[in-house]
C-alpha cells in the first residue's frame, strides 16, 4: 500500500507542475509506461494531459494493494480551462514499476460537466476510512454493489443495495434531497470492459468501462458501507457536446455555493 500511495502522490505533483519527470522514480523508462488517455493509446504520456500544469482544487486517492493498482479524482475549476480527471495507476508488482496510466481527462465539452459544481459536492461527502476495521466489507461485496448497479443499466430485474440517502455525482449534477441513486438510470445500456480498482480500507471501488452502443470512455466510481452503496462519482468522454444530449441542465450553470 505504501507504494500505491507514493505513486499517487508522485502522479498528483506530476499533474500539477505538468512534469511526467516526477514519475520516473517508478517508471524510469517513461517510453515504456503504457499510457491511455480517453481511451487513446497512441497519445505519448510526455505529450497529453500530464504535460499540462494544472491548478489542482481537489484530489482523493485509493489504493488496491491485491490487483497492485490505485485510483486518482481531480478537480481543477480554474476559469481558463476547468477539468474533472480521473485515472487508474497500474503497478508491476514484481517490479514495483508503474507499468499503465489510464486516464478520464472531461472538460465544458463532456457529459454533465461542471467542475465547480463537482467541487462543491465531493467536499460535502466522507470518504475516508471506514471504522472501526470491523465493518470494512470484503473486496467481494464492494465489487458486487458496484456490479448490482452497473448491470440495473442493461437488466432491470437486478437488485442493487441502496443505502440510505444514498447521492450520486454524474459529471456536476448531484441527485437532490429526497432523490435517490436508483432515479436517472437509463435502460438497455450494457457497460462492458470493466476494470477495477478496490480499495476496501476505504469501503471503495473504481471502474473504468465502455458505456453504451457507442462505448464511450467512462469512470464510475462507489463509496459502500455495510454492503450497501453511499455515493457514486461518475465521470463520461463525450465524442460530441454533451453526448448529443442538447444543453446540461441550467442548473449546472447556478453557482452551487461553498
Amino acid at each position: 500500500r505504501a507504494l500505491l500511495e507514493q505513486a499517487t502522490r508522485r502522479y498528483i505533483a506530476a499533474q500539477s507542475a505538468g512534469e511526467p519527470r516526477y514519475l520516473q522514480r517508478l517508471a524510469p523508462d517513461l517510453d515504456a509506461v503504457v499510457y491511455i488517455e480517453n481511451g487513446n493509446s497512441s497519445t505519448p504520456l510526455r505529450g497529453g494531459i500530464l504535460s499540462q500544469p494544472l491548478k489542482i482544487d481537489h484530489t482523493r486517492a485509493q489504493h488496491d494493494p491485491v490487483s497492485c493498482a490505485a485510483y486518482v479524482e481531480l478537480i481543477v475549476t480554474d476559469s481558463r480551462h476547468p477539468y474533472e480527471l480521473g485515472t487508474q495507476l497500474w503497478l508491476d508488482a514484481a517490479t514495483g514499476r508503474i507499468s499503465k496510466v489510464d486516464t478520464l481527462v472531461t472538460d465544458a465539452l463532456d457529459w454533465l460537466f461542471s467542475a465547480r459544481h463537482s467541487l462543491h459536492y465531493a467536499l460535502l461527502e466522507d470518504w475516508g476510512p471506514i471504522l472501526p476495521e470491523g465493518k470494512r466489507d470484503t473486496r467481494a461485496v464492494i465489487k458486487a454493489a458496484a456490479d448490482a448497479y452497473l448491470d440495473l443499466f442493461n437488466d432491470t430485474s437486478v437488485k442493487v443495495p441502496w443505502g440510505e440517502g444514498c447521492r450520486r455525482l454524474e459529471g456536476g449534477l448531484y441527485t437532490q434531497p429526497g432523490n435517490t441513486c436508483a432515479s436517472g438510470v437509463p435502460q438497455g445500456i450494457p457497460l462492458v470492459n470493466r476494470r477495477y480498482v478496490i480499495d476496501e480500507e476505504y469501503g471503495t471501488v473504481d471502474v473504468f468501462l465502455n458505456f453504451g452502443q457507442n462505448g464511450l470512455q467512462d469512470s464510475h466510481e462507489f463509496r459502500v458501507e455495510e454492503g450497501k452503496i453511499r455515493f457514486i462519482h461518475t465521470i463520461t468522454v463525450c465524442p460530441t457536446p454533451n453526448c448529443g444530449f442538447g444543453e446540461p441542465p441550467d442548473i449546472l450553470k447556478q453557482d452551487p455555493g461553498w
